[in-house]
């Protein structure tokens, strides 16, 4: 988040303007208060996205001002600083809402660097809460640019009655492109027969897709109707149209030029009245050029194009989907809605999510009826989206902040016990006391 709203609060005038002086440098605005009563009062009249606070403060401390926030200000971050660089401190703050903390003296550095990842996990955390826009069709979420783009196609595609190709990976959601084109045309009282191409056999698709007359092949004990008659007056949605023989090419191109169907064993075409919206996953052009898929029937279908965006380029649109399918299972099964930690956020964002939003639904009904808690955490995810967070950008700091920052982390975990962090560190409790140490400290 970049131009974020900064409150800096500390007794100490030079302490005020140095911070002030650093975060305004770093493209933030920033307003400053002397004690926490001046900071409640900024926090009733302006929009906050970030409290840089002092733990020792005279009458009311800091560590009130985050208990504060924490009850009434859920959509603030606060990082706590302190001269006083204990570690009781540390964990007191953490456990009230604080999620970074500096002790004094640090460099500009490190406080742009708490800062922005304070801001990161805010950003997340908006992302998942954020309402889904009324006119987002058909279950389609998405705030992204990306998916704002589909949503405008489609609202233009549903006016028309041209053919629609619709492209994407496997699991991006092509099917909910072509129901909300649909439902949002003149056609909606009419029917909406999808039909997976690739998942019916050679020998009987064509007798699925245009129907078959009584005695047409052996078994056909009576005639049947095929999928275009079925949706006469409607639509069909022809998912992975890529994987239809040369032979249904030809028969499909003549739908489309004529308007008419043949049953097998039929000896004249039937019209039909069908706006067909084919679906591909796969370089329909690419299929062209090797001779494989007609290009008469390709440029019939390229009318109108719309791409669905895999997950990945999806931006925050896959916190948003996470928390409505946690919502959604939880539902099902009567149950709170469970929250999604930051860190689980974090992971959630920077996956790479080979199988889209199939995968990361089903990800999302697995992890709400096996959680125990109520916080999903990084730790209930499956082993190859842990690995892909590990395994992810690297952190651009020393050892030491890296190590300092983690034993806080696990302090926090266990309430502030030594004895319990040393053993989960792999540390003996001398050599615990010897890192807690400040430097300059006795």
């Amino acid at each position: 988040m970049t131009g974020a709203s900064i409150l800096v609060v500390d007794d100490a005038a030079d302490t005020r303007e140095v911070l002030q002086r650093n975060l305004v440098d770093g493209g933030h605005r920033v307003l400053t208060a002397p004690d926490v009563g001046a900071a409640l009062r900024i926090l009733d009249e302006t929009p906050i996205d970030l409290i840089v606070t002092d733990l020792k403060m005279p009458k009311v401390s800091g560590l009130d001002l985050v208990h504060h926030v924490r009850d009434n200000r859920p959509d603030v971050e606060v990082i706590m600083m302190t001269g006083y660089a204990s570690i009781g401190g540390a964990v007191e703050a953490v456990h009230a809402g604080a999620v970074d903390y500096l002790a004094k003296p640090f460099t500009d550095g490190e406080l742009l660097a708490a800062v922005d990842r304070a801001l990161a996990r805010l950003a997340d955390r908006r992302a998942a809460r954020a309402e889904v826009e009324v006119a987002a069709p058909a279950g389609l979420l998405g705030r992204s640019p990306a998916m704002r783009e589909v949503h405008r196609t489609i609202a233009k595609a549903a006016a028309t009655r041209a053919t629609v190709l619709i492209t994407g990976e496997s699991g991006t959601g092509k099917e909910l492109v072509a129901r909300a084109i649909h439902y949002g045309s003149a056609r909606a009282a009419a029917a909406f027969v999808p039909v997976n191409c690739g998942a019916i056999p050679e020998g009987l698709i064509e007798s699925e897709l245009f129907g078959h007359v009584r005695g047409a092949f052996t078994g056909a004990t009576e005639a049947r109707a095929g999928f275009f008659l079925t949706a006469d007056g409607g639509s069909i949605f022809l998912d992975e149209i890529g994987d239809l023989t040369q032979g249904l090419q030809v028969k499909l191109l003549r739908a489309l030029q004529d308007g008419e169907v043949t049953m097998v064993g039929a000896a004249r075409p039937r019209r039909v009245d069908v706006r067909i919206l084919a679906a591909t996953n796969k370089a329909l052009r690419e299929l062209v050029r090797k001779g494989t898929f007609r290009e008469d029937l390709f440029f019939r279908l390229d009318v109108l194009t719309i791409d669905v965006p895999p997950l990945r380029d999806r931006g925050d649109d896959v916190l948003l989907l996470a928390s409505h399918f946690a919502a959604k299972f939880a539902g099902e099964m009567s149950r709170p809605v469970p929250r999604l930690s930051d860190a689980t956020l974090a992971v959630l964002r920077g996956y790479h999510w080979p199988g889209n939003v199939r995968e990361l639904e089903n990800l999302m009904q697995r992890l709400t009826v096996l959680l125990e808690g109520d916080v999903i955490d990084v730790a209930d995810l499956p082993p190859p989206m842990r690995f892909s967070a590990a395994a992810g950008s690297p952190d651009l700091r020393s050892l030491a902040e890296v190590e300092a920052e983690h034993i806080r982390r696990v302090l926090a975990a266990v309430g502030g016990n030594k004895t319990r962090a040393a053993e989960i560190l792999g540390l003996d409790r001398k050599t615990l006391r010897e890192k807690l140490k400040v430097p300059g400290d006795p």
